[in-house]
């Protein structure tokens, strides 16, 4: 597996947290790999032999570009030979907005929408290895459709409140930093992602959680329980399970089996 992130532009920071490039290869059998939850929604264009998802028990093959939007349990993904993958990692209080689309919960969504006419230009970047072209491309176009949602304030703030607290800070206080009502952000929160800031919040101290026992798969659980503002270990556990479908001791047995490149866990082969 190779991956890369690659930093957004300054003038969309606060709608994108990264944009990325991924390579697997899989051999000729059909092969699964699992995405587990984050606090992020991603905007996927998949090169190769193509991405189904399973579907009323039959694989239903995915165009490119997707969205794959918030998770609450891990999803499988299914395709073989070389699967290559450019992301764009978006805030999940942004990403409908940055499209124009409406909100929702879906955990994967077909788009109709102009982005699609990328793909066959970045085909092209791809199969003649110009990554760095691609991905260059992706940000001229977001940086020449910039949403409304860049200007949003008490979104920007709250999200960055979040995110510096790694999902632990109160409604009450995201509230505060956002300067606004608790009722006005939750309203607006909704609106823009579909999901409440607390929906959000544990997603992101999950993901704190998870990062932590893929790189450090021996640490001590109850310590990352006081550290990441859990009641106790026996909270982390039922939080850590309620996500992953799995509890963070068999998760860090599967993470020593299984190494990937450190700044990159949300895709584990299956």
């Amino acid at each position: 597996m190779h991956h890369q992130e690659f930093a957004p532009p300054e003038a969309l920071r606060d709608t994108i947290k990264c944009f990325w490039y991924n390579r697997v290869d899989l051999g000729e059998v059909q092969s699964s790999f699992e995405v587990q939850p984050d606090g992020y929604a991603e905007i996927i264009f998949h090169f190769g032999s193509g991405c189904s998802i399973s579907y009323d028990g039959e694989l239903q093959v995915l165009p490119s570009p997707f969205i794959v939007g918030l998770l609450n349990q891990p999803m499988l993904f299914y395709t073989k030979n070389r699967l290559e993958i450019i992301g764009i990692r978006c805030f999940p209080w942004t990403v409908f907005d940055l499209l124009g689309l409406q909100s929702g919960k879906d955990k994967v969504r077909i788009v109709k929408h102009p982005i699609t006419r990328l793909q066959s230009t970045l085909a092209k970047w791809i199969e003649a290895g110009k990554i760095d072209e691609a991905v260059a491309q992706v940000k001229q176009y977001f940086l020449n459709a910039q949403s409304p949602i860049a200007s949003d304030h008490m979104l920007v703030k709250a999200g960055v409140a979040m995110s510096e607290a790694n999902g632990t800070m109160p409604v009450s206080q995201v509230a505060d930093a956002a300067h606004a009502t608790v009722r006005t952000l939750e309203r607006k929160f909704k609106q823009s992602s579909g999901y409440s800031v607390k929906d959000v919040s544990g997603l992101m101290r999950f993901e704190q959680v998870r990062n932590h026992l893929w790189l450090h798969p021996d640490a001590n659980i109850a310590g990352l329980a006081h550290e990441l503002g859990y009641t106790d270990q026996s909270h982390l556990s039922r939080e850590f399970k309620r996500y992953s479908g799995t509890t963070p001791a068999a998760f860090a047995r599967k993470a020593k089996k299984q190494p990937v490149s450190p700044d990159f866990v949300a895709f584990v082969q299956a």
